[in-house]
């Protein structure tokens, strides 16, 4: 019974947001608050756990906190907010009952406020709406409290406004929790079933599930089952996070905790699965999560090619905390032994790489990112193109097709010029504009995906001044006119700068490319010439000039002829170099091409 009166008293709830809106502050201010974490041990930006999420100012992992107020437990799921993301915040909504849409007060609603505003109502979830940053003089209030008012249908006095920063009104936001979010539904009777909404890899424990408990409970020592994978496990321990990892003796239905499974096997623990009690093996799943599907393509490969097992072991644990991480082993001749590796969004090809190298490691070789193509043959057959290494011959392909994405643009109305100037150049074509409120609109545009996947989005916020904000879908295939460009570099092929372009597109794309690559690249101690090649022709080159040393600088006086034999004699060694010499790319080189 006492068990039961707290279980009425618990409160599962997330926040979600555009990127930049303050979620993680706000998050600092409710643990400080709870008396969840004490002010000696609090730090900015608490639940961002990595240093790489510290350093870029965004939140990457979703990360559950448990705290208790007013003796209410309040178990808080913090989410990511940029767009490559958003399959985390859909695994978090699925574990909780209502959800804190947070808005900045100086920006007002944005793409991926509505997009994930979106998703919480397709879960039922109770939203609460609060509206941030009200203590900076740019803020303007009224207006963005007029959006969040005419998107939600809701009066301005049911919107609450906080600084987060400071701490205004913070309490309220807590209250609203308890008092708007419902008690999760008590199902203790009921034999036990959990949703696995994320895990991490432990050394010792095995693999520790992150779950919501729907029914039953569990404890610890008791023998389980996941029933996707078919895989037996032990509960060695369970616990809540505090935020660190708290042991318990008893999870049950309405909470939200861990459970260490000590299966050692990445594979078999997945988010989306439903653990049950081992005697339970016939029970039906939880429903999960639809299978993310990935917007691109890069291959990754070890700079030393002996590192490949290790560059295995790291996508493995990766792909635990990151199921939208997708990968399956390739080999290309030039390049070696490598993976073919599916992410959401450039961002996210960004951070999984930059996590390899600085938790596991591995320096790597990336290739250019590509997006998924499809061929037909001129036997009628359809061929799926990961990357560029795929694309068969021009005389075996009957008819291409690229895939094209809904994309939905918020901007204030004073840089709707600007915007539609930079939409001009996509290839696309407009679908529809919608004004939000007199001083903000929502623009549709169809366009290849091809065309937002690298430098779209920092233009985008070039192009009106950081205000306007950008969220997309996919729509289907479309045909195009396609064509693979390779990349000589000292007259070497490099595999990992292929890419397919646009036919009308090759002059510009293969000169803006070679030019990244002479800034991109270190100069070596002879000359080294960059061609861009399409069918054997060469639709453009530069030339990295050889780094030179000033061998006349000891000489004083005398004739001019000293000097012209000290550089003649200079100039006959670089061409030697250039002809014997070879060049090795650092791997930052591929990480700044890939940025694009």
């Amino acid at each position: 019974l006492e068990r039961l009166n707290v279980m009425k008293h618990i409160r599962n709830f997330n926040i979600i947001a555009h990127i930049d809106s303050g979620k993680s502050t706000l998050a600092d201010r409710l643990l400080e608050l709870t008396g969840t974490v004490s002010s000696q041990d609090m730090r900015e930006q608490f639940l961002d756990m990595m240093d790489l999420e510290r350093e870029r100012g965004i939140t990457i992992k979703m990360q559950p906190v448990r705290m208790i107020y007013k003796e209410y437990v309040l178990n808080l799921v913090d989410t990511p907010g940029h767009v490559d993301f958003s399959y985390e915040v859909s695994r978090s909504l699925a574990a909780v009952e209502g959800a804190i849409l947070l808005v900045d007060a100086t920006k007002g609603i944005q793409a991926q406020t509505l997009a994930n505003l979106e998703l919480a109502q397709k879960q039922n979830l109770v939203i609460i709406p609060v509206v941030n940053k009200i203590d900076l003089q740019h803020a303007q209030v009224a207006q963005t409290l007029e959006e969040v008012s005419h998107l939600l249908d809701v009066s301005g006095d049911d919107i609450l406004t906080i600084s987060a920063k400071h701490g205004t009104n913070v309490e309220q936001v807590l209250e609203a929790v308890i008092n708007k979010i419902p008690a999760p539904n008590i199902e203790i009777n009921k034999p036990f079933r959990a949703l696995i909404f994320d895990s991490k890899f432990d050394a010792y424990k095995g693999i520790i599930a992150y779950v919501r408990v729907v029914e039953g409970s569990i404890r610890s020592g008791e023998k389980m089952m996941l029933l996707a994978a078919q895989a037996t496990g032990e509960a060695k321990e369970l616990g809540f996070f505090i935020p660190e990892l708290s042991p318990e003796n008893q999870l049950v239905a309405g909470e939200i905790g861990y459970i260490a499974t000590g299966i050692k096997e990445p594979g078999k623990v997945r988010a989306g699965d439903t653990i049950v009690a081992s005697k339970d093996s016939q029970a039906d799943p939880l429903p999960g999560y639809q299978e993310p599907k990935p917007m691109i393509f890069a291959s990754l490969y070890p700079a030393n090619p002996d590192d490949f097992d290790e560059l295995k072991e790291a996508l493995a644990q990766l792909k635990l905390q990151d199921p939208s991480l997708v990968f399956e082993p390739e080999r290309r001749e030039l390049l070696g032994r490598g993976f073919r590796c599916g992410f959401l969004g450039t961002l996210h090809t960004e951070i999984v790489s930059e996590r390899i190298r600085r938790e596991f490691h591995v320096d790597l070789i990336i290739s250019t990112a590509s997006v998924v193509y499809k061929v037909v043959d001129q036997q009628g057959r359809e061929h799926t193109i990961y990357s560029a290494s795929d694309w068969p011959d021009p005389s075996e392909i009957k008819e291409a097709h690229e895939p094209w994405v809904a994309l939905e643009i918020v901007t204030p109305t004073k840089f709707i010029g600007s915007v539609l100037d930079l939409l001009k150049n996509s290839r696309g074509h407009s679908v529809a504009t919608e004004y939000l409120t007199s001083e903000k609109v929502k623009i549709l545009y169809e366009v290849p995906l091809r065309e937002i996947i690298t430098a779209f989005y920092d233009n985008l916020k070039s192009a009106t001044q950081g205000y306007a904000s950008m969220n997309y879908t996919l729509i289907g295939y479309r045909p195009a006119d396609l064509v693979k460009m390779e990349v000589l570099i000292a007259g070497k092929k490099e595999e990992a700068f292929s890419t397919i372009i646009p036919q009308e597109e090759a002059y510009q794309e293969g000169k803006r490319l070679v030019e990244k690559l002479k800034k991109a690249l270190p100069s070596q101690q002879f000359a080294v010439p960059l061609q861009a090649v399409i069918g054997g022709k060469i639709i453009a080159r530069e030339t990295l000039s050889a780094r030179r040393k000033d061998v006349t600088g000891a000489l004083y006086g005398g004739d001019y002829s000293r000097k012209r034999k000290l550089l003649e004699k200079q100039k006959k060694g670089k061409k030697k170099l250039q002809a014997r010499g070879q060049l090795k790319i650092p791997p930052d080189v591929f990480l700044k091409i890939f940025r694009g």
